[in-house]
């Protein structure tokens, strides 16, 4: 399995699955599963029982994990495959279309 080179905060696109096409902001990661929750993809239901944090119960809307592999990294609307490069004396992440640092 690869590095997961995608981060929390990042802008990506779906490449991949029900929801292709669509852009979203990562949420969370997790490294170990190989998945990533985005914001607006991927939507479930999810029925839930009445509780102290939410009183009425029912049924709930709500982001699923993604497999990374399904989405790609994206900058300025076009997506890119991120690398790594050494710039006065730090390991930043590079957008491998542009060239450009991302962070």
């Amino acid at each position: 399995m690869s590095a997961v080179r995608i981060k929390k905060g990042d802008t990506v696109k779906v490449i991949a699955g029900k929801d292709k096409g669509k852009e979203g902001k990562v949420m969370s990661i997790n490294a170990k599963k190989h998945k990533a929750v985005v914001e607006g993809i991927n939507m479930v239901t999810k029925h839930a029982k009445p509780s102290q944090s939410n009183p009425q119960g029912g049924i709930l809307h709500q982001e699923a994990p993604i497999d990374i592999s399904n989405i790609a990294y994206v900058i300025k609307g076009k997506t890119t495959k991120i690398g790594y490069e050494f710039r006065d004396g730090k390991k930043v992440r590079i957008a491998k279309a542009t060239g450009e640092v991302i962070d």
